[in-house]
């Protein structure tokens, strides 16, 4: 997102400080940036000295997501980035998969993540087992994984995705002649993805293989803590308040959410949306943070502020551990090479397909 550069180049704490009052004197209390600009000048000098890169998803809170990252984006896009960096350190602002995907890009660089406790509710919903048990199940069906999973479940798979190119690894499959597909392991997402290819989608379950029409998406039961939480109720009640509003949704979400929502999207796409089209406001559902910092970025946007799901791994990483983090390099990604090794093949195929 434009901007972020101005504060990173910031020549003191105090320049900082002014820097990030104009961008988030709206979005976040000025008591608690004059905390964060002390934090955020130390790591914009420090990473410099160490060579390294700062990666921050659209999810991080406006503070950090403003101030630090050199490449913000979605899991794709900040994907693609770290795997072309030439940084000694790459420092994932994000939850633990991300940064093992970084990892996986790179295995010979240093990387690391500012809170070990931030892992994911779709992360822990797959086990390498379950994979492997789907694939004696429907044997022939490749197994797409969502990047929303753990390095070994990737080393499981045949491709990798994100929210942002679902679809577009589905079509690619598709094309090649497959007609069931094992997507895992968000439910929501499988479902919302097997609609926008125009095949049924069927839930798999533990007790056997079900059975199938002649083309599917084999989805899983693991659902987004956050998105999860998002009603037909939510959008029908927004829309009783502000009946102009664009909404715009995570296809993490329910497909009877999503049927009542104007547009779906991952997080780059939301961004890119909101750009794009005038409406009189905006609401996103998706993770609160993100739509604080799309209100940062888009001050003649009117964005309903109505959201109250925070995603409580995503919350652990803040300004105060990405500086102790690059301080005493710690809390690096370490991963066995025969997971990255395997892991490598599925993101390769996922970053090719546009």
């Amino acid at each position: 997102m434009p901007g972020t550069i101005s504060i990173q180049q910031a020549p003191s704490r105090d320049e900082t400080l002014a820097r990030m009052r104009a961008k988030l004197s709206a979005i976040v209390p000025d008591v608690e940036l004059q905390v964060q600009a002390d934090y955020a000048y130390q790591i914009n000098l420090l990473k410099r000295e160490l060579n390294a890169v700062i990666l921050g998803h659209n999810y991080m809170e406006p503070a950090l997501f403003h101030s630090v990252p050199d490449y913000v984006g979605d899991s794709l896009e900040l994907s693609r980035i770290s795997a072309e960096t030439d940084a000694d350190i790459i420092i994932f602002c994000g939850v633990k998969f991300m940064a093992e995907t970084a990892k996986i890009l790179n295995p010979e660089k240093t990387v690391l993540i500012p809170s070990m406790r931030a892992g994911c509710s779709l992360a822990t919903g797959i086990t390498v087992e379950d994979v492997r048990m789907l694939r004696a199940q429907y044997p022939g069906a490749p197994v797409v994984s969502y990047v929303n999973t753990y390095a070994d479940v990737k080393a499981e798979s045949d491709y990798c995705c994100t929210s942002g190119n679902a679809a577009g690894v589905v079509r690619h499959l598709l094309s090649k002649g497959h007609k069931h597909i094992i997507f895992l392991p968000d439910e929501f997402l499988a479902h919302n993805t097997a609609k926008e290819a125009g095949i049924p989608f069927v839930r798999a379950s533990k007790d056997g293989a079900q059975p199938l029409p002649e083309k599917a998406i084999i989805g899983w039961n693991a659902r987004c803590e956050v998105h999860e939480l998002f009603t037909p109720k939510d959008v029908e009640d927004v829309r009783t308040q502000f009946p102009d509003v664009m909404i715009i949704a995570h296809p993490e979400v329910s497909p009877e959410v999503l049927a009542k929502c104007d547009a779906a999207g991952s997080t780059k796409q939301m961004v890119e949306y909101v750009k794009k089209t005038k409406a009189d406001r905006y609401l996103l559902l998706t993770e609160c943070s993100m739509g604080d910092n799309i209100a940062a970025e888009n001050p003649d946007k009117e964005m309903l502020r109505l959201c109250s799901h925070r995603c409580p791994h995503m919350a652990q990483i803040t300004l105060e551990d990405t500086l102790a983090s690059l301080k005493k390099v710690q809390y690096k990604i370490e991963l066995p090479s025969d997971i990255i090794e395997k892991a490598r093949l599925p993101i390769d195929r996922m970053l090719e397909i546009r």
